[in-house]
């Protein structure tokens, strides 16, 4: 998959460093992965959780972080869309960020 963009998780570890290996360890196996749908995502990651019609939130850290991205199986992408704590998380909705 292309994960777009890699910038917005460095950001986050530079303020949230804890959260710096999870995501580059997310980064790495999503980069590799090869989803064609949500049952093939699902799969390979079953705590991911698939919210409205192309989002896909994935716990990171041991769940202290949670990780919003938009999918788009045709074209093999991931589009980083929120990056954050559960407070943070809780004040928005996945399925729109």
């Amino acid at each position: 998959m292309r994960i777009i963009a890699k910038k917005t998780l460095r950001a986050f570890w530079e303020k949230h460093p804890d959260a710096e290996q999870p995501l580059k360890a997310w980064y790495e196996m999503a980069k590799a992965a090869d989803w064609s749908n949500p049952a093939a995502l699902k799969a390979q990651i079953g705590t991911a959780s698939l919210v409205g019609k192309d989002r896909v939130v994935f716990n990171i850290a041991g769940n202290k972080y949670r990780l919003v991205v938009a999918v788009t199986y045709r074209y093999q992408a991931l589009y980083i869309r929120f990056v954050g704590t559960h407070g943070q998380y809780d004040q928005i909705n996945a399925a729109e960020v």
